[in-house]
């Protein structure tokens, strides 16, 4: 009998994950023709480099002006500003562990310390083998000065910021996702 035990296999989240947590509308947090809007596409990697295909990553975000549609920001829900702007997005990763989000800019946001920060997006990512979904954010490539005053992104080891930035692409941003790994991005606990 061996005294190290082996590797537990990866588990998928099951067919449940395709079956009742994506709809039509899931990576369009605006509609197509918004002015405006541009694609967040990237791709879904696990620890040792591979796509993951049986994934899903999941958008939240503030329309232009900053604010939310929502009970709990504290200034008070408002309805967008850009008309169809639901502040939410949802898409399944494909053979490629790539997904896609349709989206618009957000604004700034006021932090509870009363600063500011940046323009981001709030990422939550289900996939095989987690119990539990992972969340990180997004950050704008032409935000350097509101990134360097953000006061999450500062929190952040200055080694792994890069994490958390989004690239420029022809069709808006790429943003690649590592769960694990040397390339791991950076998630946080909420």
């Amino acid at each position: 009998m061996s005294d190290r035990l082996g590797v537990t296999p990866a588990q998928t989240v099951g067919p449940y994950l395709h079956i009742g947590l994506l709809w039509p509308d899931g990576p369009y947090v605006v509609p197509e023709g918004t002015p405006g809007a541009f694609w967040i596409r990237g791709q879904l990697f696990d620890g040792a480099g591979n796509p993951v295909v049986d994934g899903m990553v999941e958008t939240w975000q503030a329309d232009p002006d900053g604010r939310f549609d929502h009970p709990d920001d504290p200034r008070g829900a408002r309805k967008p500003s850009v008309p169809g702007f639901r502040g939410f997005g949802r898409s399944a990763t494909d053979a490629d562990g790539r997904y896609e989000i349709l989206t618009v800019k957000p604004g700034a946001l006021p932090d509870p310390d009363g600063g500011t920060e940046a323009p981001h997006l709030n990422l939550s990512v289900f996939a095989r083998g987690l119990l539990h979904r992972v969340v990180t954010r997004l950050y704008f490539p032409d935000e350097a000065a509101a990134n360097a005053a953000d006061p999450v992104l500062r929190s952040v080891d200055p080694g792994r910021r890069h994490t958390l930035l989004a690239d420029a692409a022809p069709d808006g941003l790429r943003f690649d996702i590592h769960l694990q790994g040397e390339h791991e991005t950076v998630f946080f606990a909420v």
